[in-house]
């Protein structure tokens, strides 16, 4: 038995729910969101309770991937009810003197230190804020209501220009700690 997925989901408030043919429609105050489930896992909406269960055909309980399906799936639709209510957030830094950041348009423009400024595309949903410059740091702020794509946006971002472990430079997670490395020594 997965012990995540046989959980109910509870739906709070002001949080529409549609489940029909194997999708789940899921809006709120943050967005819309839907997700495609597996015909291995059966998703049921309880209006009159606001739960969201999941259930697996009994005789299928041995099978492991079935099992993983079925507690990922419970864990995807928590995710996206925290999403269009609350949204997700992902914090970066982009550490240099004379590094910046700033939002054109559906672009953000990353000038760290090659010859050429670096411009990433914005995905629908997401919301980027660039903040002042606060000494060598400059904090990029990127939010919406998918956990996933929030999260793959902000490491495509930190990927153009990893933090290097001798100067400290680079696009870091804003709870990211580099380990500092001391370098060469010179002298007797």
């Amino acid at each position: 038995m997965s012990r995540i997925g046989k959980q109910p989901v509870q739906v709070p408030a002001g949080v529409k729910v549609a489940v029909k043919e194997g999708l789940v429609h899921i809006e709120g105050p943050k967005g819309k969101l839907t997700l495609k489930t597996n015909p291995h896992v059966k998703v049921t909406w309880a209006e009159s309770e606001k739960l969201i269960k999941c259930e697996i055909d009994p005789a299928k309980v041995e099978d492991r991937r079935i099992r993983a399906l079925w507690g990922s799936t419970r864990a995807h639709i928590r995710n996206m009810i925290e999403g269009v209510t609350k949204g997700y957030e992902k914090n970066l830094q982009v550490v240099g003197t004379g590094w910046s950041a700033a939002v054109m348009g559906k672009k953000l423009k990353l000038t760290v230190g090659f010859a050429n400024s670096i411009m990433v595309t914005i995905p629908d949903g997401v919301t980027v804020a660039v903040d002042k410059a606060q000494g060598e740091t400059t904090p990029i702020k990127i939010t919406g209501p998918d956990r996933g794509v929030v999260g793959e946006f902000a490491s495509t971002v930190r990927a153009k220009r990893k933090p290097e472990p001798y100067n400290g430079k680079g696009i870091k997670y804003a709870e990211e700690v580099i380990k500092r490395k001391q370098g060469k020594q010179f002298g007797s």
